[in-house]
């Protein structure tokens, strides 16, 4: 029997993590359905909802080690959902544009997340659902703001 402690349930921080551990893997086992990661999500989201991007700038927004966008990037414009250029003016930056088949991946893939989403929140009415929305993006904004700075990734 796997019981949780009582004194945990009565930590949000704990249930916050219990519940996005069990969304996270759900949804990462879907992607991993198409040989895709988490990360190739928020990459070609960025991408579409922000527009081109220099690898090290797609990095600091995402907050991803340098070196694994690269690996990121890489897979994705192996299989054309990514195109990458030079800059002329300084070679060593490369910018990263989403293709059209980026796109319509991502579409497909948002579909798979709303399912995860579907299934998670099934305990839910649609009234608790916003409710629940809106507190945790004050939350994920806050956090957000207390994040220390991190150069050099």
């Amino acid at each position: 029997m796997n019981e949780t402690p009582p004194s945990l349930l009565g930590l949000t921080t704990y249930l916050m993590s219990k519940t996005g551990k069990t969304a996270r893997g759900l949804l990462a086992d879907r992607l991993a359905e198409r040989g895709l990661r988490l990360w190739h999500m928020a990459v070609l989201a960025a991408l579409r909802d922000f527009g081109p991007h220099v690898q090290r700038e797609l990095a600091t927004r995402l907050s991803i080690d340098r070196s694994d966008v690269v690996k990121i990037v890489d897979g994705l414009g192996g299989v054309d959902l990514v195109e990458r250029a030079r800059d002329t003016t300084d070679r060593r930056r490369v910018t990263v544009t989403v293709t059209p088949a980026g796109r319509a991946l991502l579409e497909s893939l948002e579909a798979e997340a709303l399912a995860v989403q579907e299934e998670v929140l099934a305990p839910l009415d649609s009234s608790e659902r916003a409710q629940l929305t809106a507190l945790l993006r004050r939350v994920h904004d806050g956090a957000r703001e207390s994040e220390p700075a991190r150069p050099g990734r």
